[in-house]
């Protein structure tokens, strides 16, 4: 299919025979001139046509420059089509097709467009393991701010745990996802709460309670200055600032412990870069947790920032160490697990 306009295609309605046999219709790239046609309604070529008659979901990819993405007038027709439920994975931060232009406006990378893709044609809510059920996630590092410029954070991608967030919507549930600062897309279905610090990310759990499940893979700083500064710190002769911390709110045990409100199951990371067992056991018996997933992320195993991810999942019961995955892979496996537990199984 090349033309709306084609007789041999067009003889039985071809357009109207394409909308209707996918099961998903994916733009990429969308450019700002299908955005408008689509916010618009129109149907004067192949592709709007079939966007107009299409009832199965759709997924842009936009792609065009950072300035034609800033423009007001494709942010309302993006605020519109967003309403009208159409689904958008990007754009990206980075180079151009433009020599010397930069920004906001490069299409999602294929892999990110499969990973929002592959929600959106999963069993409809209502039909999936965790249909009806509530799930808060989190995600990324946290920001704590020592002045204006400066900040403590970590090396946390936010992979993992937005991996989850996709199936766990992906599975039928309800999800709110609060991410601190990290360069990936939304997923797909899911509410997103952005926040910056370990005060914020807590202020965003209580508000997000009551949930069936809770999952806390978000690297939160254990510290944070004692006081932030409101001008940035000036580099003395000689002299070296000191810089007083104090311990920021434990999100996991402060959830776990939360007895009006906690929600059924409980789980945790433990990022470790030795005797990674031994420190999850007690980080379970510690925060009050009903799992824990642990992780080697020591220099050597390359976990943070990469795509796979090897973890063990550490229970009263005891251990199961599972095979190097895919993040996407341990996200699912997590899930299913979740979905049992709490259709009844045992924790």
């Amino acid at each position: 299919f090349t033309d709306l306009f084609d007789q041999e295609s067009e003889f039985d309605v071809g357009h109207i025979r394409l909308a209707r046999e996918a099961d998903l219709v994916i733009v990429a790239p969308a450019t700002a001139d299908l955005m408008a046609k689509l916010a618009g309604g129109h149907a004067d070529d192949l592709a709007s046509a079939v966007l107009l008659a299409t009832e199965r979901p759709v997924l842009l990819a936009p792609a065009m420059n950072p300035r034609m993405w800033a423009h007001k007038a494709t942010q309302r027709n993006l605020a519109r089509l967003i309403e009208d439920g159409i689904a958008v994975v990007g754009p990206n931060a980075g180079e151009m097709a433009e020599a010397s232009e930069a920004g906001i406006g490069r299409m999602a990378e294929p892999l990110e467009i499969v990973a929002a893709a592959l929600p959106l044609i999963a069993p409809a809510a209502g039909e999936g393991a965790l249909a009806g059920k509530r799930v808060i996630v989190t995600s990324g590092p946290t920001h704590e701010p020592i002045d204006p410029v400066r900040y403590i954070a970590n090396r946390s991608s936010g992979k993992q745990g937005h991996a989850i967030a996709a199936a766990a919507a992906a599975a039928g549930a309800e999800v709110i996802l609060i991410s601190g600062p990290v360069h990936l897309p939304d997923p797909p279905g899911v509410k997103v709460v952005n926040v910056a610090s370990a005060q914020d990310m807590l202020c965003a759990v209580e508000k997000a309670l009551p949930a069936d499940a809770a999952v806390f893979a978000a690297a939160v700083a254990d510290w944070r200055p004692a006081k932030a500064q409101s001008n940035k710190i000036k580099k003395g002769a000689g002299a070296t600032p000191k810089l007083a911390l104090t311990e920021n709110p434990d999100i996991l045990a402060t959830v776990a412990h939360d007895a009006s409100r906690r929600p059924r199951l409980v789980i945790g990371f433990a990022a470790e870069t030795e005797r990674i067992i031994e420190h999850a056991k007690a980080k379970l018996a510690r925060k009050g947790c009903d799992w824990i997933l642990a992780n080697d992320v020591s220099a050597e195993s390359g976990v943070m920032g990469s795509d796979r991810n090897t973890v063990h999942l550490v229970t009263a019961r005891g251990v199961e160490s599972w095979p190097q995955q895919s993040k996407e892979e341990v996200a699912r496996a997590l899930v299913a697990r979740i979905g049992e537990t709490l259709a009844g199984a045992t924790r």
